[in-house]
């Protein structure tokens, strides 16, 4: 076997999950599988601790898919991390460790670096694993950005490897952005490219499938696939912007009262997958808002963590939604920061490091300053919470020194992390929620403060399991409506020989 690049017609098509579907399929297989993406650009990642004992950063889509193949992640999976900070730059995580800043500019001076790491890297995987499932990046089409490509087309030519790309039907035109896709490419990229999969599609098949004869006769290049619109796959989303509003399926409440929970949306929300643990929970509605209105309505505000805090903490300010927080804290209810939110409920941060901006007023909700390290704190503790074992990682340049009356959560060897005022709280762990126990008293607790004396926490749901039961679901879907024989063949032989070129090919100098 050797491997295959899941490309897309647009960023969220798909790729994401239909690679780790895949995966798991392979899995399941008794395949020695891994992922691979060259290069992500998100600020939702997951910590990798190294053989050296040193944390260090993938994408959390990599990890997720890690999880699809049985594997621990690892950092060679997604080599390149680009975390953008503001509209024009982003940081460049290298092998889990943060090494530089980038805009658009100095971005083209750095490209042959990260291709040569990302190269490096899948020929290891390649040495290690019988299938290496890559994932590209956008679309492999960005013919702006072609020159120096090492995410789609790009890897697939330096890896030999064979694609097929994921169009989301829901959106519409998909059969356009297919054709699209193919004929701005150039003849030496349009030979890797060995068929489409269409994603999100809801309604007759009967209906569909002229569609499917006529694009595969117009590019000379089948479609493996259908996969439908399913509601359950909602788990470690890719971009956050891909949520919507609402998490999930909220299933029914076990008492008489739904718990309702309001995520801030911020312009640069960090690790919002956070709230999926809340939203797995019965009774229990979680909606990601930028809308002062849904705070007023909330039992429980989360603010999540932000790569930009004192950005997004002015934003707060400039749209009503600080003056919001603050009146649900006023009331009582409860309020939750974590990591970047944690640091804005704080009397001060003072940033020398990511804005720059020195010290700079919080909420004044907990009586936490706050500092930025130079040195990015990147670690997965243990420890515990509300007499319940919790577990978690860390991604921060932030410090706190506090005068809570008590933290909320303890390190395994005691030391204090974040702070409860009242019905105030924070920490700088993500993932703490997904411990079990932990999270049915926190929620418990937050019910009580906000009156919702109605709601019943349900004393079975197992959050490791929903993610497992949605890994496996996944795979039911390749299994079911995907040609896995075809996707078989391109694994293990690689782009099939005389596929077409479709006119009219990549623009000059391409």
């Amino acid at each position: 076997m050797s491997g295959l690049l899941v490309a897309g017609t647009t960023s969220d098509a798909g790729k994401s999950v239909v690679t780790a579907g895949i995966c798991r399929w392979l899995h399941r297989r008794g395949v020695k599988v891994a992922p691979f993406k060259a290069q992500n650009m998100s600020n939702n990642s997951a910590v990798v601790v190294g053989a050296d004992g040193r944390g260090g950063e993938i994408g959390r889509a990599q990890a997720m898919q890690a999880a699809a193949c049985g594997l621990p992640p690892d950092l060679r999976f997604n080599p390149v991390l680009l975390k953008p900070g503001s509209d024009r730059s982003s940081q460049v995580v290298l092998l889990g460790r943060a090494v530089d800043t980038v805009t658009a500019g100095n971005y083209r001076s750095l490209r042959p670096t990260l291709a040569r790491t990302a190269y490096a890297a899948l020929a290891e995987l390649q040495q290690e694993y019988d299938a290496v499932i890559c994932e590209g990046a956008g679309s492999p089409t960005e013919i702006n950005l072609r020159n120096g490509d090492f995410v789609n087309m790009g890897l697939a030519r330096h890896a030999g490897l064979p694609a097929i790309v994921v169009g989301d039907i829901d959106r519409g035109g998909v059969f356009a952005a297919f054709f699209g896709t193919l004929a701005l490419l150039s003849a030496e990229d349009q030979a890797h490219v060995a068929g489409f999969v269409i994603n999100k599609f809801r309604g007759d098949m009967s209906l569909l499938q002229p569609g499917l004869d006529m694009i595969t006769a117009a590019t000379g290049r089948p479609v493996h696939g259908v996969l439908p619109f399913d509601h359950d796959v909602w788990l470690d989303a890719e971009d956050s912007l891909a949520y919507g509003r609402t998490l999930g399926r909220p299933a029914a409440p076990l008492g008489s009262s739904w718990l309702r929970v309001a995520v801030v949306r911020l312009p640069r929300i960090s690790n919002a997958t956070d709230a999926e643990a809340l939203a797995a929970e019965p009774g229990v509605r979680v909606q990601l808002t930028v809308e002062a209105g849904d705070l007023a309505d909330a039992d429980l505000v989360v603010i999540p963590g932000s790569k930009a805090t004192v950005s997004d903490l002015e934003w707060l300010r400039r749209t009503g939604l600080a003056d919001a927080v603050e009146r649900h804290a006023g009331a009582g209810k409860p309020l939750l920061g974590i990591c970047g939110g944690f640091q804005m409920l704080g009397r001060t941060i003072n940033d020398e490091v990511e804005s720059g901006r020195g010290t700079v007023p919080g909420l004044g909700l907990l009586p936490v300053d706050f500092g930025f390290a130079e040195r990015k704190t990147l670690a997965r503790p243990s420890g515990a919470g509300l007499g319940a074992p919790v577990s978690g990682y860390e991604i921060h340049h932030g410090y706190a020194v506090s005068d809570a009356p008590q933290p909320l959560l303890h390190y395994a060897d005691g030391r204090p992390e974040g702070a409860v005022a009242g019905a105030v709280s924070g920490t700088h762990w993500h993932g703490a929620f997904e411990s079990d126990e932990f999270r049915r008293r926190f929620l418990t607790g937050a019910a009580r403060q906000a009156g919702r004396h109605g709601f019943t926490v349900a004393p079975d749901t197992r959050f490791a399991a929903i993610r497992e039961r949605a890994l496996d679901a996944l795979a039911d879907l390749v299994e079911e409506h995907l040609d896995t024989s075809g996707l078989l063949r391109l694994i293990e032989s690689g782009p099939p020989a005389g596929l077409p070129f479709v006119p009219p090919g990549a623009p000059s100098g391409v």
